[in-house]
């Protein structure tokens, strides 16, 4: 049996745990997907994981603005984008007979509605039996937490950026 995990909360290492997960799956010889949504392809984690056999990325966006730096076009535009982003993740996954499908930041996306959740949930799901699904975000609907079988919420009890310190490359991305 498969399950879902959700690494949710305000607290840094969302995505991190999400890894940490798909480099287990690696290590015991599994097949790991990673789609990282409202995100831009210079996270440096994907420079480390284009070295670890068998652990996959679906290529996203070389740039990314953040929503509240957007108009209501290109809001519509990146949610055409996004929506077809997770389709091809979910399809991908699933012919390509992969083990763990890693959705990071799927909870965000879902969340500023730039993938129907109805969309989302439909997949969790009908989702092939042996799919293994980990998604990240803040604040998962009560809908998503239902489907879970792992929910982790990471806490955050203190970062730099509330003194000023902006994100470090290595770091926070």
């Amino acid at each position: 049996m498969s399950c879902i995990h959700i690494y949710c909360g305000d607290g840094k290492g969302k995505t991190t745990a999400a890894l940490g997960l798909g480099l287990r799956m690696c290590g015991s010889g599994g097949r790991v997907l990673l789609a990282q949504f409202l995100k831009s392809a210079a996270s440096s984690e994907l420079t480390a994981l284009a070295h670890v056999p068998g652990f996959d990325v679906l290529p996203g966006p070389e740039t990314v603005k953040f929503t509240f730096q957007m108009n209501d076009e290109e809001k519509r535009e990146a949610a055409r984008f996004w929506a077809g982003f997770f389709r091809r993740a979910a399809d991908t996954a699933v012919s390509s007979r992969y083990d763990l499908l890693i959705l990071d930041e799927l909870v965000g996306a879902l969340a500023l509605s730039m993938v129907p959740q109805q969309e989302a949930l439909a997949f969790l799901r009908t989702r092939p039996a042996n799919l293994e699904v980990a998604l990240t975000g803040r604040s998962p609907s009560p809908e998503l937490l239902a489907l879970a079988s792992y929910v982790s919420e990471i806490k955050a009890v203190r970062h730099p950026y509330e003194s000023g310190l902006a994100a470090r490359r290595g770091i926070e991305f």
